[in-house]
């Protein structure tokens, strides 16, 4: 029998909390539900979790707090966060963060089922591909491991920036369609989707600046495009 999923559930709303819980263990799920971000941080020290879903507001510990710390620990564990915050730079601040999807309330539990299903597909998806090593430049980007380094600086990547560089580099010197990298990594190509990917574009080409000769461009109207004057990919 296949071992159930693990998640970190941490919501205030009790009768919320509750309700989620029952329907993500209805649907396959382990699901382990904390009322406030201390102690859900007290639970991910402790336990192994395979996704973390956080309400943005609670006490002791506000969920924003809460993923930092998370991904202090572990930077690959995918992170949904709730809320009744609509506004967007509450939303580009989750993003921010690291955040895999934003949620705001109300929603229906069918949807949050099915963004988890879709980011956990993602996840296992990239566990399951052979070892991708690309030389871009200077760099060399390691895609199982998440890592970019050149020389002897190393920089451990997010899910969702190493994602962002895998399509950039699959498609080098050729423009990548801002929408077919929106629903390749976000699934949806909504407005909010679209700025967390220009907030992730900004944070690589920080980490691609040590080699001027790389450099990730605007394609107004149509997406992006990495210029690199060499590439070469391995695959083991």
């Amino acid at each position: 029998m296949e071992e159930r999923l693990h998640v970190l559930l941490c919501e205030d709303d009790e009768n919320l909390g509750m309700l989620l819980r029952e329907y993500l263990q209805a649907k396959g799920f382990a699901a382990d539900l904390f009322s406030d971000g201390e102690s859900g941080y007290k639970a991910f020290l402790k336990g192994k979790y395979d996704l973390c879903v956080l309400d943005v507001m609670m006490p002791k510990k506000d969920g924003f707090t809460l993923a930092q710390e998370i991904r202090a620990i572990n930077s690959e564990v995918p992170i949904v966060f709730l809320t009744a915050k609509t506004l967007k730079e509450d939303i580009l601040e989750g993003f921010k963060i690291g955040a895999d999807d934003y949620i705001t309330k109300p929603f229906s539990m069918e949807e949050l089922v099915f963004r988890i299903e879709a980011i956990l597909r993602r996840v296992k998806g990239k566990k399951g591909k052979e070892v991708n090593m690309y030389k871009i430049g200077q760099f060399t980007f390691d895609t199982q491991k998440q890592v970019l380094s050149i020389g002897e600086k190393v920089t451990k990547l997010t899910t969702k920036e190493s994602e962002l560089l895998s399509l950039l580099c699959a498609h080098v010197n050729e423009i990548l369609e801002r929408n077919f990298a929106l629903k390749t990594i976000w699934i949806d190509d909504n407005y909010f989707n679209a700025r967390s990917m220009d907030v992730y574009i900004t944070k690589l080409r920080k980490h691609l600046k040590d080699d001027p000769s790389i450099e990730i461009i605007n394609i107004h109207g149509k997406g992006y495009k990495l210029i690199a004057p060499e590439m070469e990919v391995k695959i083991k």
